[in-house]
């Protein structure tokens, strides 16, 4: 098979370039794909493709951009150039642009393919029923919030004309098939990007280093972490360091340099930027836990999925997305209101001061990860192309045998 995954890739800095990274690097070992062709966003550098392991040729053709109304034609351009036997798109609702027309029509381009009569799965992370437009940076405008809603409502009708729409949450397959009356959606876990051998679970000399990762600004709020590590030093006298790992959220540019003036009388705050992938492990593997200071959710999350699979605890908000998560694939943390600094300081403490507590939720998570390697994720999607295809025959079949009748 060829397939053809639409995505941004690394060194992109669009939202999920680094699942689809794992997503290519397993789907390359997978004996059922021939050919790999990444329809990327336009970067300044070329795309990371070298890896160690064998597998199968990977193309890229950077056909995109971020927030260009162009995109529709570009990507469907590059689709007929490339005629790919399958086409897999990885979004969510923001995928082609924050502005908002740019955006929508980028999410049209499923249907597009679908109508071309090629196998089309879109991968979709987030769901706008789901999604807390003001937390998320939209707008805290009522009327706005309905007209973005309704718009959302049709975007999602596109999306769904799709042959396949994989969610990764089960509550989503819920939601489309009882509003959408959708018959298409089928439920394939985040996978976790990398499992590496179980950790020892010793963590390096100096301060404990209480970790945050992703882009902060608009449902993820570092206050309320270095607060809290705050009053953990003065309960515990603990020697901690907090980390924000990341960068800001596209939508609140300039949110961790005000960050970083407010707190500058603060001790141990470090803002690492953006983190490239051959330093993720590192980040995490340094890490005494990682913290999720959220106060909204958008899907499930590629931060916890790999603080499972670095053997690392978590301290999380009891919502969302992250609640079913721990339920249905047995993650295990420490939970806090994410209204209360007081509540997340009492999350810290219980595992700066436990280590055994502290190593036993370690272990659970290191368990929960490795239960969903990308190698079994990539293989789901292509038994979900495989299926695809015996229907479309099964379909051929039958009109077949209704005109020899």
């Amino acid at each position: 098979m060829k397939l053809a995954i639409v995505t941004a890739y690394p060194p992109s800095k669009v939202t999920l370039n680094e699942y689809a990274f794992h997503l290519v690097k397993h789907f390359r070992q997978q004996e059922e794909i021939t050919e790999l062709v990444l329809l990327t966003d336009v970067t300044e550098s070329e795309a990371n493709i070298e890896f160690e392991e064998a597998g199968c040729k990977v193309i890229v053709k950077s056909c995109w951009k971020f927030n260009s109304y162009r995109n529709i034609i570009s990507v469907m351009k590059a689709v007929k150039q490339t005629k790919p036997d399958a086409i897999l798109f990885n979004l969510q609702f923001m995928k082609f642009g924050d502005k908002k027309i740019a955006a929508a029509l980028g999410l049209l381009l499923p249907f597009l393919c679908k109508m071309k009569k090629i196998p089309t799965v879109v991968l979709l992370h987030n769901i706008m029923e789901q999604v807390d437009l003001g937390k998320a940076g939209f707008t805290n405008n009522i009327v706005l919030k309905t007209v973005f809603n309704w718009i959302g409502t049709i975007l999602t009708r596109f999306v769904l004309a799709s042959d396949r729409v994989a969610v990764t949450i089960s509550k989503y397959v819920d939601i489309l098939e009882k509003k959408y009356n959708a018959k298409n959606v089928v439920l394939i876990p985040h996978g976790t990007f990398e499992i590496p051998e179980e950790p020892s679970y010793d963590l390096p000399e100096g301060p404990l280093k209480v970790m945050t990762f992703g882009k902060f600004g608009t449902y993820k709020k570092v206050e309320i972490l270095i607060d809290a590590v705050k009053k953990v030093r003065t309960t515990t006298g603990a020697n901690l360091e907090v980390v924000i790992a990341g960068t800001d959220n596209p939508n609140t540019p300039g949110y961790l340099e005000q960050v970083k003036k407010q707190y500058l009388d603060v001790p141990q705050v470090t803002f690492t930027g953006y983190v490239e992938e051959e330093d993720v492990p590192v980040i995490f593997g340094e890490s005494a836990m990682v913290v999720f200071p959220y106060t909204s959710t958008t899907g499930s999350s590629g931060v916890l999925h790999q603080a499972g699979s670095y053997g690392k605890a978590v301290v999380m908000p009891d919502l969302g997305d992250l609640s079913i998560l721990v339920k249905e694939e047995g993650y295990r943390g420490e939970f806090f209101d994410p209204k209360s600094t007081d509540s997340l300081a009492t999350a810290i403490e219980k595992i700066v001061v436990d280590t055994t507590y502290r190593n036993q939720l370690a272990k659970a998570n290191y368990k929960a990860a490795t239960a969903f390697p990308m190698s079994r994720i990539t293989k789901m999607y292509i038994d979900t192309f495989k299926n695809i295809k015996k229907g479309k025959s099964k379909k051929k079949e039958k009109e077949l045998q209704g005109v020899s009748v």
